[in-house]
């Protein structure tokens, strides 16, 4: 789509807090957000990642997921990469307030693979709470205290390493 039209999803977005958390308000946001979509060619993945972020967003979680497949499918890695990496974060968080942990967990693990970009600590906190949703607490922890730790003005070096100790076995003198 054009940037006008992408200027004025950021614009809708940022007044997002404008809207009372009322279920009439979450409606009136979600229909702003259809109407912004009903600019967008019908096969577009665009407006299916608006709408699932926009139910997602008024506590919908159900309703987000298939919207975010719905995008991945329609191949929006092919219009925004960063969207697209937005949209599993996103499906993952979204899967896991739904039960489904387990293929949150798979597709962010996948994602600690991709090119590095600034949503990389997104996708280690969202995994982390996938991993804890699935009682793995530990390695949920080495991810969050691995992220942290570039971001600390001291101690990054043992930060780093404690996380890397949450998850290796325990290393026994003589063993």
């Amino acid at each position: 789509m054009n940037q006008d039209w992408e200027d004025r999803v950021t614009a809708l977005w940022a007044r997002f807090g404008d809207y009372a958390e009322t279920a009439e308000d979450e409606a009136r946001f979600r229909a702003d957000v259809d109407a912004l979509v009903a600019e967008l060619p019908g096969d577009s993945p665009l407006g299916p990642f608006e709408q699932a972020c926009a139910w997602d967003s008024t506590g919908h979680s159900d309703r987000a997921v298939p919207l975010y497949r719905e995008a991945l499918a329609r191949g929006l890695a092919g219009v925004s990469p960063y969207k697209a990496r937005r949209t599993k974060i996103q499906l993952a968080s979204s899967l896991r307030n739904i039960g489904q942990a387990e293929e949150g967990a798979e597709l962010l693990e996948a994602e600690l693979d991709a090119p590095s970009d600034e949503l990389d600590d997104a996708v280690r906190a969202t995994l982390a709470l996938c991993l804890s949703s699935l009682g793995r607490d530990r390695e949920g922890l080495s991810l969050v205290l691995g992220a942290l730790a570039p971001h600390l003005p001291r101690y990054q070096r043992s930060m780093a390493n404690y996380a890397r100790l949450l998850v290796e076995p325990a290393q026994r003198p003589g063993a």
